[in-house]
């Protein structure tokens, strides 16, 4: 969902040509119908990322989706990825995607912030949606805060959940939504999820993103409040965000 409404928004404020770089088994092909030309790669075909831009005189890219944190340890990466990934040190998101952005660079392509043209999909300061939260939730996000703040600080992963003071669930490789399960099942019912940037947050890649499947997955797993970082955080579909947790009475608050 991300990349067609960033297409949709690109389109809206007046961006003429936009071609996408699809990868099989993680791009939705519904992407086809926002964009004007599409190519489908494998994760890891560097070069033939680069040969794709410079056939079609791409000089502004944004990456928006996610590959599947699993698919990490699944790469059939070219020659180029080979080389790239043999200068780096170490093999997180943070570094893997600079060290992209560097080989975008070198072909002419400026890669933009990941919110660029979905400025207005960006958390503001407050209570965006569900019941007012409690001072028992209040005194786990702030004692959470500190702890997400610290493992996204050390590229672990962005996301804890707590209950009562304790952390019952640190996100990992796993991911956001299998964090929520696992800290849901710990929990039972009531616990707390913070989901924050890193302390110094590159705002071309790894920007959190809540979505509807978000929100859905927090039902499910019976979680009362969602709290994220304002101005750095993607609500997509906001609309419908709101409407689903205000059902579910999920508090979403941003600080």
């Amino acid at each position: 969902m991300y990349p067609q409404l960033l297409a949709a928004s690109a389109r809206k404020a007046g961006v003429n040509k936009i071609v996408a770089a699809a990868f099989t088994g993680e791009t939705d092909p519904a992407l086809a119908q926002h964009v004007d030309l599409i190519d489908w790669m494998r994760v890891g075909q560097l070069g033939r990322l680069l040969k794709f831009f410079r056939d079609q005189k791409v000089h502004h890219a944004i990456m928006a989706g996610q590959i599947a944190p699993k698919n990490l340890f699944d790469l059939h990466p070219d020659w180029k990825a080979l080389l790239l990934l043999g200068r780096l040190k170490q093999r997180n998101a943070e570094s893997i995607f600079a060290a992209i952005a560097d080989e975008l660079t070198k072909v002419d392509v400026d890669l933009l912030a990941a919110t660029t043209f979905l400025e207005d999909s960006l958390a503001q300061t407050g209570l965006i949606a569900g019941p007012k939260v409690s001072r028992r939730e209040e005194q786990d996000v702030n004692f959470g805060w500190k702890i997400a703040k610290e493992i996204a600080g050390l590229d672990i992963g962005q996301t804890v959940i707590v209950k009562n003071g304790t952390i019952v669930a640190v996100e990992a490789l796993e991911g956001t939504n299998d964090a929520i399960k696992r800290g849901g099942t710990l929990a039972r019912k009531g616990a707390v999820m913070i989901k924050v940037p890193k302390p110094n947050q590159d705002m071309r890649f790894d920007v959190p993103v809540i979505g509807v499947e978000t929100i859905r997955v927090a039902s499910e797993a019976r979680l009362r409040v969602i709290a994220i970082e304002a101005g750095k955080t993607l609500l997509l579909e906001k609309d419908a965000i709101i409407d689903l947790a205000e059902r579910e009475k999920i508090s979403i608050v941003a600080r």
